[in-house]
Order: C-alpha cells, then sequence, then structure tokens
C-alpha cells in the first residue's frame, strides 16, 4: 500500500483557509488582553511563574493527550533548560534572550537522545524508562560542579534584553515571558491542528491502524517527544530568568508529578485544559503557602475530588457541556 504524506487537517486548524474557530480566537484574544493587565493586578512574579507553568503543561499535554505517551520525566527538560540558562546568563554573560535559547536547545538535544531509547518501549514501561532518566539527570544536577550541588545556580543576572532594554524591572521582565509564553502555546497549537498533529491524534486512537496505512510510527512518537521537550525547556529556561534560580527543586521528580496533575486536572487533549490547571495549581501553592507541607495533602484531595467529578478535566466537562473544542 503507498504511503498517505498528508492527511487532511479539521476544520479548526489555525493553518487552514478558514483560519482559526472563532471561539478560539475570542479566547486567545481574551487571555492576551488579560495577561496584559495582570502585572497590574497581581505581583508580576506570581503572574510569571503562573505562565511558565503554563507552558510547561502545556508542551506535556502535546506528549500525553496528543501523543498519548505518557512520560514520569519531564522535570529533565524542565530542569535541564533552567540550569544551562542560567549558567549561560551567570558565567558566559549572554543576554537574556540567548539564555533561553541555549536552554531550550539544551532541552532539545537531551529529548532527542532520550526520546531516541524510551520510544522502543510503550504504556507502564514507557512512562518507567523516562523517570529513570529524569532520576539520571536529577543525580548529575546534584554531582556536576557548574549546576552548584544543593545550593543550584543562584544571583542569574537578568540582563538586557538584545543588549537594550534592561529587564531587572518586574514589568518590562514580564512582558518578555508573556511574549514568550504566548507564542509558544500558539506554537503549541499550530502543531496540534496540523496534518502533523492529526497523525499523532490517529496513532493515539489507534496505532496498529495507523502502521497499517504506512505511517512511520515511531518517527511521529520521536518527533512529538523531542517538540514537547523542546517546549518544556523553554519553559523552564524562562522561569530561571524570572526567579535568577536554577536550583534541584526544578528536576526533582515530584516536578513531573505536578505537571501530570495539571495537565489531568484542567483537561487532557485540550488546548486551554493545561493552561486552567496550571493557573489553579500555582495559585493554590501560592495562596495556601501558610499551611506548609499540608499544601500537598490539599492538592491530593482536590485532585481526587476533580477526577471523581471531572474526569475529561475541568475544561474538558465544560467543551462537553458546550459542545465545542477547548
Amino acid at each position: 500500500m503507498q504511503q498517505t504524506d498528508t492527511v487532511t487537517p479539521p476544520v479548526e486548524t489555525i493553518a487552514s483557509a478558514t483560519g482559526m474557530p472563532m471561539l478560539h480566537k475570542i479566547i486567545f484574544l481574551g487571555l492576551l488582553a488579560f495577561l496584559m493587565v495582570l502585572p497590574f493586578m497581581v505581583y508580576p512574579i506570581f503572574a510569571m511563574k503562573v505562565m511558565c507553568f503554563a507552558l510547561f503543561a502545556a508542551a506535556f499535554n502535546l506528549l500525553l493527550g496528543f501523543g498519548g505517551l505518557l512520560s514520569f520525566g519531564h522535570a529533565a527538560y524542565f530542569g535541564s533548560a533552567s540550569y544551562v540558562a542560567a549558567h549561560a546568563a551567570k558565567v558566559w554573560g549572554l543576554t537574556p534572550e540567548l539564555a533561553v535559547l541555549s536552554g531550550t536547545a539544551a532541552a532539545a538535544f537531551l529529548g532527542l537522545v532520550i526520546g531516541s531509547l524510551s520510544i522502543r518501549r510503550q504504556g507502564i514501561y514507557f512512562a518507567m524508562v523516562t523517570l529513570a532518566f529524569a532520576q539520571m539527570i536529577y543525580f548529575l544536577s546534584l554531582q556536576l560542579p557548574f549546576t552548584g550541588g544543593e545550593d543550584g545556580i543562584q544571583s542569574v543576572p537578568r540582563g538586557e534584553l538584545f543588549g537594550i532594554f534592561s529587564l531587572e524591572n518586574n514589568i518590562p521582565l514580564y512582558f518578555f515571558v508573556l511574549t514568550v509564553t504566548f507564542g509558544g502555546i500558539l506554537m503549541l497549537y499550530r502543531i496540534v491542528n496540523s496534518p502533523f498533529g492529526q497523525v499523532l491524534k490517529a496513532i493515539r486512537e489507534n496505532e496498529p491502524r495507523a502502521i497499517s496505512l504506512g505511517y512511520n510510527v515511531n518517527r511521529y512518537k520521536l518527533m512529538v517527544f523531542v517538540l514537547s521537550a523542546t517546549f518544556a525547556g523553554l519553559a523552564g529556561a524562562t522561569k530561571s530568568q524570572v526567579f535568577q534560580l536554577a536550583s534541584l527543586t526544578d528536576v526533582h521528580w515530584s516536578m513531573s508529578g505536578e505537571v501530570v496533575l495539571m495537565t489531568l486536572l484542567g483537561g487532557m487533549g485540550t488546548i486551554f485544559g493545561p493552561l486552567a490547571g496550571a493557573a489553579m495549581i500555582v495559585t493554590m501553592q501560592n495562596y495556601l503557602a501558610t499551611f506548609g507541607a499540608w499544601v500537598t495533602v490539599i492538592q491530593g484531595v482536590i485532585f481526587v475530588i476533580g477526577v471523581l467529578l471531572f474526569r475529561e478535566g475541568v475544561i474538558g466537562v465544560l467543551a462537553r457541556w458546550f459542545k465545542r473544542p477547548l
């Protein structure tokens, strides 16, 4: 059977002649307008943290929600990019945009190496292999001299964007982070609503059928793995510039668990679900910090309730109610 190189994208693809669906266009424009005024309503650092984790969750959702691959080690790309970007800014003296790009490139390379080995397994074996690799990255982050060990890389200079605009003030930095994260989310939207994205969905739904149609399934899996790792790295590199810090928390296994929680709580396989999930989790962590270690317990209870009442995630349930893809 002759291989089909393309598939017909759905009506809602951003690349189609009709363009982005009106509902999605309204949501994106409304979200952008809200984010433009958000730093004047809340503490800018908190808002930037929400955006970084929203991008991280969206990147993970590309792999799990649309690729059907459950990774327990996505903190490896988030954290490694954070370390590389922090080192590039502090030691190499690179400008913020180059530091972020350096971290993103490192995450992409790491995703290519780990992905090439991980996709040889399926199901729980794939998940455990990714976790094992992530633990190796955690150990290296603890032992390598340039990572700073348990202290991490601290006092990372924010520098000047393109060597012109200083990011020492929170407001200019906020709009830099907004540009990076919002642009990243739009790129992920484009990937999902493209012929490549449709093939991913076909593989997720029925892999043997996709193989019978002549698609090189492993190649598509590797591509989505690398793309997901790249955008996760973009989120981690940006976060290191915001907090001027890269630490072991960024590569810890609990970070991989948090991004799974964000994705499932918001709505796996939806466009806006991971964004909502990230906003909910980060908000809880921020405003419930006074409870100390009990925050984790509270998160667990909310997650159990969410899974029982909203099995499709908050946005997934709304999409079903309104009968519109979200």
